[in-house]
């Protein structure tokens, strides 16, 4: 199981920071993800972070103000996120493997 938190309502600029906590298994085997999904658009990913934190990858759209961390030890990945912009506004999720977390609301406000 995965559970997501951390998201909320920011003005434009601000930041947030999303966490991923695991439950009944270890996220130490596991690639996992950041993806969001817009009101009427499809699930997108946002950033990927390979098993041991040495590899990420990011959407364009979020380089340079996202970033993705993880901590094997407290079985947690997280989302710092900076520079919100409204087109950020999406509910967040994590995911790694086949099990995704229900996501949590992201709103950023112009």
């Amino acid at each position: 199981q995965l559970e997501e938190s951390g998201g909320g309502l920011v003005q434009a600029g601000g930041s947030l920071r999303l966490s991923c906590v695991a439950s009944g298994r270890s996220l130490s085997d596991y690639t996992m993800g950041w993806f969001r999904q817009a009101p009427g658009k499809e699930r997108e990913s946002v950033a990927i972070i390979n098993w041991n934190g040495d590899a990420t990858h990011y959407a364009d759209s979020v380089k340079g103000r996202f970033t993705i961390s993880r901590d094997n030890a407290k079985n947690t990945v997280y989302l710092q996120m900076n520079s919100l912009k409204p087109e950020d506004t999406a509910v967040y999720y994590c995911n790694g493997g086949v099990v995704w977390g229900k996501g949590t609301q992201v709103t950023v406000s112009s």
